[in-house]
Formats: structure tokens, sequence, C-alpha cells
């Protein structure tokens, strides 16, 4: 990596590249478990948001953005492979999961590899003083703890709406935030407008999750590329179960005796608006994010960028947009 200045196309491809390079150029010990990831790649929304974030007004991104980009796949390739071992996952992005394929224990490292080799990424930029200001450890500690509160919430069938937007804002949000604001500290240096960057990512984030909570009701498994109708059966509750069980609290106590099968409670989701009403909140969010995008008055190329990124994490009702068949965000 010796370029300073690179256009986003190519930046793109160097994240990509340096990525494959980390999953590769493991040590043998473990190198079979990173190559087979190399199967499981995704649109690399997270990636794209970060270089997207370090334009400059030129169109023209810092070499320590591809840098972060990488290190924010890698992250977030560890926490997909953990959550496929809490989930029992057989598929991801179409292909099997590390977890099914070679066992819980070796995933379990690999995962723990990962991150590792995400903060050794993290190391490669040239002014660590620089960025000193991103904090990687404190988004992986909120990914940790929105993942453990869901956890603690599984089977909790009183979940409310309020504490599951808490969730996923840490769960899935957080890692969106790191990446819109990973970007925003290579070319940006105003406080205010770090701010929207960030706001932006958490927003965007959200959106995507519940955009992610509607496949489980809206696509077959060969079109989301992964097991679907599966989160209440492993005692995920999502928002629109939250939405049927409050305007159906006969559902609920179904759910609670162990009287619901996970197919009538699929039928009884589309009918109650749950999935409508999971889609409305997203909109409400993408309003918001689209606000803080308008604030920013970004050059065109930017601008378009991150606003397809924003237009593709919301897909609204009965869309497929190209996030969601092969990216789900289960972190």
């Amino acid at each position: 990596m010796t370029e300073l200045s690179l256009n986003f196309g190519t930046a793109f491809e160097k994240t990509r590249a340096e990525v494959d390079r980390v999953l590769l150029s493991a040590p043998l010990l473990i190198r079979t478990y990173t190559s087979h990831l190399t199967f499981t790649h995704g649109k690399f929304v997270r990636a794209r948001a970060v270089l997207a974030c370090a334009m400059d007004e030129k169109g023209s991104i810092h070499n320590d953005a591809v840098v972060f980009a990488a290190a924010i796949e890698l992250l977030h390739l560890a926490t997909l492979v953990h959550d496929d071992i809490m989930d029992d996952a057989a598929m991801r992005r179409g292909v099997e999961t590390l977890q099914k394929k070679f066992g819980k224990r070796r995933a379990v490292i690999c995962g723990d590899y990962l991150l590792s080799a995400a903060l050794k990424e993290l190391a490669q930029v040239e002014d660590t003083d620089k960025y000193k200001d991103l904090d990687a450890s404190d988004y992986v500690q909120q990914i940790c703890m929105g993942e453990l509160r869901q956890s603690e919430n599984n089977f909790n069938y009183n979940l409310s709406m309020f504490c599951y937007l808490g969730i996923i804002n840490r769960k899935t949000a957080a890692l969106f935030e790191a990446s819109y604001f990973a970007g925003a500290v290579v070319c940006e240096q105003d406080e205010k407008r770090l701010r929207l960057y960030r706001r932006l990512g958490r927003y965007t984030g959200i959106i995507f999750q519940l955009t992610d909570d509607c496949i489980d009701y809206e696509c077959d498994a060969k079109s989301a590329g992964k097991s679907v109708q599966s989160d209440y059966e492993q005692g995920v509750i999502t928002l629109p179960v939250i939405h049927t069980f409050h305007n159906k609290p006969e559902l609920k106590k179904r759910a609670e005796a162990g009287e619901l099968p996970a197919k009538e409670l699929l039928d009884q989701v589309k009918k109650s608006g749950g999935v409508d009403f999971t889609h409305q909140t997203a909109k409400r969010y993408y309003e918001k994010a689209s606000e803080a995008l308008e604030a920013l008055r970004f050059p065109r190329q930017k601008a378009e960028i991150l606003k397809e990124l924003l237009d593709k994490s919301y897909c609204g009702p009965g869309k497929t947009g190209i996030f969601r068949s092969d990216d789900r965000l289960n972190i």
C-alpha cells in the first residue's frame, strides 16, 4: 500500500484485495478456515461507506481509508462467524457456514483470529495520532453488548419496541457508525460535521437491520442466501413479531406456553401488519438519515454513493435491494 491518493474504484478494489490477502496469508494452521471465508464475500457495504466518507472535494481517497475499510470488513466478518455459531446457522450468503463445515470450536477460534487481524490492520495507518478520536475498541464493546443484550432477551415475548431498538442500535448500527466515522476522520476535522457523519451511519445501520428483520417474512431461503423464518425458533424476537404480539396478545400467551408454531406466526405477522409496521419504522429513520446527508452538502460523486447506500439499505415493502440477498446483518 504505497499510493496516498486513490479514486473510489481503485480504493475499493485495493480493499477487497487486502481483505483477501489477510484471509489467504493467515498462518497455515488456520488458513483452511480463513480461506473458506473468501467464498462468502458480500457487497462490502461498510467498506463502501468508509471509502465514500473519506473522499475529499476532488473525489480522492487517502490510502489510510483503505486500511480502515479492510479492518472494518474483517471485524464484520468476525462478528458474522460468531453469530453463525450462536444461531447454529448452516448457510451464509449461499455458502456453508464455517461452523457448519468445520465445527463450532474451530469457528470460535477463527472468529477470534479475525478480530485480532482487524486490530492489526488498524495499526498500519501512517499517523495514528491523527485518528485518536476513532476508538475502535468502543465500537467493538458496543457490538458485544448489543449481542449480549439480544441473547439475554431471547424468548422474551414481552420485549418492547424501545428495548429492541436499543439492541440493534448497538448490535448492528454501531459498526455502521464506525464505518462512516472512520472514513470521515480521514478527510474532515470539523466536530459538527463529524457528528453528522456518525448520525448518518447510525441511522443507516438501524434501517439496514429493520429491513433485514423483514426478510424472514418476505423472502425464501434461495433469494435470501440464508436460512429464513428461523429467528422466532431461535428465540430472537424482532420488530415484526413485537408489533404482532402487541396487537394480538393472545398470540403472545400461546408463544409463552410453547403453543405457537413458527408457520402460524409467519402468517399472523403478515396479516397483522408487522412487516409493514417495520418498514414504516425504517422509513422514519430513512428520513432522518436523509436530513443528515443533505446537511453535509457533499460534492456530487460522494453524495451519490452515500445516497445509493442509504437507498439500498431501505428497500421498502416488497422490494429486494441488492444488499438484502447476500449481506445479512447478523452482528
